[in-house]
């Protein structure tokens, strides 16, 4: 071959030939190097050792060879890889296709219903296109309900052949081992799929009524009572709801009888009525809370029928003509309680509201009552004696076992191991005691204080410890009511006695 490129054709791949002759395979440098520096060189010698010719193609040609695609020269394209396999258990776990229907059951010898209407669940599992069918249940339906058929592959014919997602649809009927359900609806999860594959649902359908559980069903009955008859009403309405009020008992008449307080309460929730006594300190009662427990209470227990047994401690309602009601209590109303005499004669804020809303009256001026309980004596603290602190004395007037006198804890964490020194001379007419020097000391923890006396060498005089840690009263105060001294009579030029 005398030439290395057939002429005419373009310098691509294939139309080229080597030529045997050649001996020279070296390769040509791109870089050349200009003043130290490598610099990119594009070689102008081809591979056969002819310099390379640049054609000059049109703006047509150009466009035809860039739309132009080179099957003969690259081949076929290369396919796209397939997709990733994806098992079914994996794609189509925990999707299930719910679908509600229902199917008629016979009911045999039974006059009143013929057949019943039970509602079902078909669940189908896509992940192994298996079947179940739950019935839900119904509270006190007598029926066993629950699931009817377990999850499975259910068979749809003789061939082998077993119910695909495919065969399912609204409207229509599903024979599972030869009892026929009637599918009615389904949910939007079931819808969304279907309508995905490529299926048209069906318009649902409405379960049938059940004629036997219609004919059961009873309008709601209407009950028309008073109101005063409604103890529900009451109960919410007066509810904690109670009428006080302020009474007395006079027993003067009888041997050392007095005038005895108690106070009455009405509950309004019940009409029942509580009587309490009202206890002061040393009042010489027995500390009994409750005169009369709550009940209802009638007006006149006697009033009962001739025939009735006299010899009956307890009154049933049917033998107590009236009751006591809240119209029967006034201001200023003596009421006779099982032959106590009882006076009216204060009520509290509440109920002065309740009578003002119930019956209208505006004043209720409270009745003066004297007498009520003995005022007790005043203990009188006898005259301090002088022996003890006064704190000390004091305690045996206040209990049988004295106890200690209290003492200010806060003002002694306050003021703890704070004490005041003060250097002091005594003054005094003799000559002898004037040189004798003292130092006085102020705790202010518990405002005592105590006298030291520096002893002094030759003076003639045992020094020491002059006066113990005691409250000191102002000399010219009161014995009953002392007044001690404090920590601002403590001053430099002051006189202490």
């Amino acid at each position: 071959m005398a030439t290395t490129r057939a002429e005419g054709l373009p310098f691509l791949p294939g139309n080229t030939f080597e030529d045997p002759t050649k001996s020279r395979f070296h390769v040509t440098n791109t870089l050349k190097f200009k003043n130290g520096y490598a610099q990119q060189h594009s070689p102008s010698v081809g591979l056969g050792g002819e310099r390379l010719t640049y054609n000059q193609l049109s703006e047509s040609e150009l466009d035809e060879l860039a739309n132009k695609m080179p099957t003969l020269t690259y081949g076929q394209a290369k396919q796209a890889p397939p997709e990733t396999f994806v098992p079914a258990h994996l794609a189509f776990d925990k999707k299930v296709l719910k679908f509600t229907g229902y199917f008629k059951e016979t009911v045999h010898e039974s006059p009143q219903e013929f057949y019943r209407v039970r509602p079902v669940e078909i669940f189908y599992y896509l992940e192994d296109d298996s079947i179940s069918v739950v019935e839900p249940h119904v509270e006190n339906s007598g029926m066993p309900q629950g699931k009817l058929i377990k999850r499975q592959r259910l068979p749809k014919d003789d061939q082998g052949n077993h119910w695909h997602w495919k065969d399912l649809n609204l409207g229509m009927n599903v024979v599972f081992y030869g009892k026929a359900f009637r599918i009615t609806n389904c949910d939007q999860f079931t819808a969304n799929f279907m309508e995905s594959e490529g299926l048209i649902l069906n318009q649902p359908e409405s379960v049938p009524q059940d004629p036997y559980t219609e004919s059961r069903k009873q309008p709601l009955r209407s009950y028309t009572t008073r109101s005063d008859f409604d103890k529900l009403k009451k109960f919410l309405e007066l509810d904690r709801k109670v009428l006080r009020f302020y009474c007395v008992w006079d027993d003067r008449d009888s041997m050392f009888g007095e005038m005895r307080p108690y106070v009455l309460h009405y509950f309004l929730v019940d009409d029942t009525v509580e009587i309490r006594e009202v206890h002061k300190p040393n009042d010489g009662h027995d500390p009994f809370p409750v005169l009369l427990r709550r009940q209802r209470l009638p007006k006149n227990r006697n009033d009962v029928h001739s025939s009735f047994p006299m010899i009956v401690m307890e009154l049933t309602d049917h033998e107590v003509k009236q009751w006591f009601t809240p119209q029967d209590f006034e201001l200023g109303k003596t009421i006779f309680i099982n032959g106590r005499r009882l006076l009216i004669y204060d009520c509290d804020d509440f109920t002065k509201n309740y009578y003002r809303v119930m019956t209208g009256q505006q004043t209720f001026q409270p009745i003066p009552v004297t007498g009520m309980a003995n005022d007790l004596p005043k203990m009188e603290l006898p005259p301090y004696n002088g022996f003890g602190s006064l704190e000390d004395s004091l305690q045996n007037c206040l209990s049988l076992v004295p106890q200690p006198p209290k003492k200010d804890f806060i003002k002694m964490l306050e003021n703890d191991h704070k004490i005041l020194r003060y250097e002091a001379a005594m003054d005094s007419v003799r000559q002898e005691d004037r040189n004798r020097r003292f130092i006085i000391s102020y705790r202010l923890s518990d405002d005592m204080i105590s006298i030291f006396e520096p002893p002094q060498r030759n003076s003639g005089i045992i020094g020491g410890k002059f006066l113990e840690a005691t409250r000191i009263s102002k000399p010219g105060s009161d014995v009953e009511n002392p007044e001690f001294y404090g920590p601002g009579d403590f001053a430099i030029g002051a006189t202490i006695q």
